[in-house]
């Protein structure tokens, strides 16, 4: 049950208390202890009214006390488990996008965000993070290839919400797109322009590009279309690699009028690789991305994805990590993707 914030952890005597600050407001000190902790049972307006009136008096709240009182650390970890992709960077254009909207929303609640990235997971990382006591939850971006232990951690950790697709025993609250669906959405709309030569472009040791593979291929079958062996290419989240990738695609010398890439980075980077070689996008060859980061608007020529909304994902992660902490079961949500018609 989360205790709440009393006028003794407000700071040193003589101070604003936070009765004042109830009393300003017209609400219960309660009703100001929970919004300046970002509890969700107060509305966002009225949380934000009080949080800013405290601040224009003042008024500042002793987290060492609070932490000690609360067993609380105040802080909320976002882990970027790396177990498949040893290579891909934080910098990312969709790890940066997905961070950035997670941190403003847990920042958004008073609490402060601690980042980790876990290159090359070895077997017990997850329990060390869980046991050091560093945050009150744990947000994990990617499932990787950490499936089994996510859900092992799952059994005993309740403070743990996963941004991924829907795995078979899945036993963690998990965020994310339908990727199967997005997929189809995708490689349907390339076999409605005519195409059917279609490349997939991905690693699908990684779930999510597992899933989208998936689709890939539910979208070809329903169409009465064979897959090509020869057309999937395992393309990973690094610019070089994916550069590799598609550069052996084209000398491979095997005909294909389309493609469809399991990220918009790799997609971009196949259309710079594919005019490079002289192919004209998307009078020759066609391309589909999955996400819909900035760089696909920013493209040349603007790259057509299916959008899985980073915004309400974030949102929905820590609604949910928070709905966690507080001792409540949550289940997952996968949302709806949204094909986005462009250039390419």
């Amino acid at each position: 049950m989360r205790r709440e914030l009393s006028d003794k952890e407000s700071g040193a005597p003589g101070r604003i208390k936070m009765s004042d600050i109830a009393r300003l407001a017209g609400v219960s000190t309660s009703t100001v202890s929970r919004a300046l902790s970002g509890h969700a049972s107060i509305p966002q307006a009225l949380r934000d009214q009080i949080v800013a009136l405290a601040q224009v008096q003042g008024y500042v709240i002793n987290q060492s006390a609070r932490s000690l009182r609360l067993q609380r650390t105040h802080v909320i970890s976002i882990i970027v488990p790396l177990g498949h992709e040893a290579g891909q960077l934080i910098s990312d254009p969709f790890f940066l996008e997905m961070i950035g909207r997670l941190a403003d929303e847990i920042t958004g609640r008073g609490y402060e965000v601690l980042l980790t990235k876990v290159a090359a997971p070895q077997p017990g990382w997850l329990d060390r993070i869980v046991q050091s006591h560093r945050s009150d939850g744990l947000l994990v971006i990617g499932q990787s290839n950490q499936h089994a232990a996510l859900n092992a951690a799952a059994k005993t950790y309740r403070p743990l919400v996963v941004w991924g697709g829907a795995l078979e025993d899945q036993h963690y609250c998990t965020v994310g797109a339908d990727n199967v669906a997005g997929a189809q959405l995708a490689v349907e709309h390339l076999i409605g322009l005519g195409r059917r030569r279609i490349a997939f472009l991905g690693a699908p040791e990684a779930p999510e590009v597992g899933l989208r593979r998936e689709g890939y291929l539910r979208a070809l079958a329903k169409a009465g279309l064979e897959p090509a062996p020869e057309l999937s290419a395992p393309a990973h989240f690094t610019v070089d690699t994916a550069q590799a990738t598609v550069r052996a695609l084209i000398e491979s010398g095997a005909p294909f009028d389309a493609v469809f890439a399991a990220s918009d980075l790799i997609a971009v980077t196949a259309i710079q690789a594919l005019i490079a070689a002289g192919r004209s996008i998307p009078r020759d060859v066609s391309v589909v991305g999955f996400d819909d980061i900035a760089l696909a608007r920013h493209s040349a020529p603007a790259l057509t994805t299916v959008r899985q909304d980073l915004a309400a994902g974030a949102k929905n992660m820590v609604e949910l990590l928070f709905r966690r902490i507080a001792g409540e079961d949550t289940a997952s949500i996968f949302m709806a993707p949204e094909l986005v018609v462009r250039e390419s």
